[in-house]
């Protein structure tokens, strides 16, 4: 399992292809990539903060919880913070797992979590100034069904 949180830009195809050849043993492999939405054309920018240490922690938890309740044989995270423009990456999950079935719950658990419970603060720029992020109820009830 790989956990990165990191300002830099990642490249999603080296990553896919560097996680899928390191799956040994794995038949399907699973990515999702979360990008800054500009809904409207209106966002300058969004700033994602977070607190380094507690984040790591939080997350690494949650992707060994994903490897309990799935037959995975490997996992990776990369979620960025700072400033991005929309469009850029905002975060990669990845899994691999003997059987598809496996590799789609657990991508999608971590993506409900990061979206909802990882412990990072989301800030939208525009020209009517600076928006905190709020939690979504459909965000919170995908993660009930956990």
């Amino acid at each position: 399992m790989r956990l990165a949180v990191q300002t830099e830009p990642f490249d999603l195809g080296a990553e896919s292809v560097a996680f899928a050849a390191g799956a040994a043993g794995a038949g399907a492999v699973v990515t999702f990539t979360g990008i800054v939405r500009d809904n409207g054309g209106t966002l300058s920018a969004m700033e994602i903060e977070h607190y380094p240490g507690m984040t790591e922690r939080a997350i690494a938890a949650i992707m060994e919880e994903a490897r309990s309740r799935w037959a995975l044989v490997d996992a990776l995270v990369i979620h960025r913070h700072g400033r991005l423009a929309g469009g850029e990456m905002i975060m990669m999950v990845a899994t691999a797992a003997p059987h598809r079935a496996d590799a789609f719950a657990a991508a999608e658990f971590l993506m409900d979590y990061l979206k909802s419970r990882a412990p990072f603060w989301k800030k939208e720029l525009g020209p009517e100034g600076a928006t905190w992020v709020a939690a979504k109820d459909e965000d919170e009830a995908a993660l009930r069904r956990w």
